[in-house]
Order: C-alpha cells, then sequence, then structure tokens
C-alpha cells in the first residue's frame, strides 16, 4: 500500500493537520511505519494543538488530546472537546481521546493533551492507568498534575505556544462557556 507520508516526508504543519483531522482508523492509509517512528512528543502535541482549534473553529471549548503507544508511535485515539458541538457536558479532548482509542491497554500509552486535565478527566487518566501524560497549557490552568504523579502517572509539561495562545484568547471571548465547561451549568448562576 502507497501513503502520502513516508519515512522521507517532512514534517510540516500540513502533514500534522492531516493527520489532526484524518479519522483515526484511517491514519495508516496516510502514513507509513517509517514517517510514525519520526514523531516526538513536540508532534503529537501539534496534533493535540490542532484538535483544540478545531473545537474552537466549531464554535466550542479548544481542547485537543492524542493517545499514543508508546511501542510502535501509533496513534491509537484523539480527539477535542465538543461541549457546544455535541451538548455533552463531559465529552472533553481527553475522554473523546479514551472513547476513540477503545479498549486498550492504556498503560502502554502515552496521553498528549492540550490544557490541563480537569479533576473529571484526570480521574478518568488514573482509572484507566495510563503511564505517562504529557500536558500541553499549565498557564491558563493546572493543577492535577501533582495527583496524577502521586499516582505513579509520568507527567512532563510541554507547553505548547499554539494551544497556550489560543485558550487564552477562548477565556477572554467566553468566559462563561469556559467555566460551564469546568464546572457545569450550574456555575453560570453562582456568578
Amino acid at each position: 500500500m502507497t501513503t502520502l507520508l513516508t519515512q522521507d516526508s517532512a514534517i510540516t504543519d500540513a502533514a500534522l493537520a492531516a493527520i489532526a483531522h484524518m479519522p483515526t482508523a484511517s491514519l495508516p492509509v496516510l502514513m507509513d511505519e517509517g514517517f510514525v517512528k519520526r514523531l516526538r512528543d513536540a508532534d503529537f502535541m501539534r496534533i493535540a494543538a490542532l484538535l483544540a482549534r478545531k473545537s474552537y473553529d466549531e464554535g466550542g471549548c479548544p481542547i485537543g488530546a492524542v493517545i499514543v503507544d508508546n511501542v510502535s508511535g501509533r496513534i491509537l485515539g484523539k480527539g477535542h472537546n465538543t461541549l457546544v458541538q455535541e451538548s455533552h457536558p463531559y465529552n472533553h479532548g481527553e475522554t473523546a481521546a479514551i472513547r476513540d482509542a477503545g479498549r486498550v491497554d492504556f498503560s502502554r500509552t502515552t496521553l498528549y493533551t492540550s490544557l490541563s486535565p480537569c479533576d473529571v478527566c484526570a480521574a478518568l487518566i488514573r482509572m484507566r492507568g495510563f503511564a505517562r501524560v504529557v500536558v500541553g497549557d499549565v498557564t491558563n490552568a493546572a493543577g492535577n498534575e501533582a495527583s496524577l504523579r502521586e499516582h505513579g502517572i509520568q507527567v512532563d509539561v510541554l507547553e505548547e505556544p499554539a494551544a497556550v495562545d489560543l485558550y487564552a484568547r477562548f477565556r477572554a471571548e467566553q468566559p462563561a462557556l469556559e467555566r460551564e465547561d469546568w464546572l457545569g451549568v450550574r456555575a453560570l448562576s453562582e456568578g
């Protein structure tokens, strides 16, 4: 099978955008094993940031996530926050990526998330036994990194400027939506 992205292809923003927007199950048609093996933490975080941008462009909360197999480097799942788009209060970037990955052994994976996980996502990350989490933005939100570490999960912070800037913009433009995403609809009436 001929793929578009091969071991000789440059890792460009256009290539990463194609990976972000193509269904996970179809990724083997897009990129071969040689290309996959060259992807690094910064590339996976960039994909998470592009997924955050996708959510923002759809009118949602800009948070994206990618789950990668630690041995093969293959992307097993990816997703973005769809609170607004699907009227789904806990379909956050992390939960969407976990759902996309399906029934896999998460103890052999790394989760890349464009924003520090909320309490619900952190609980799910612990519950599913992820080996490692890489966080792309602790400037706009932070707090669960220490808790994840206390549960034996390796947590690395790799701030992605595009994700940091986009979330700050979102927070300034839609403070009520950000509050609802973190605390639920009841938080809107609490001030």
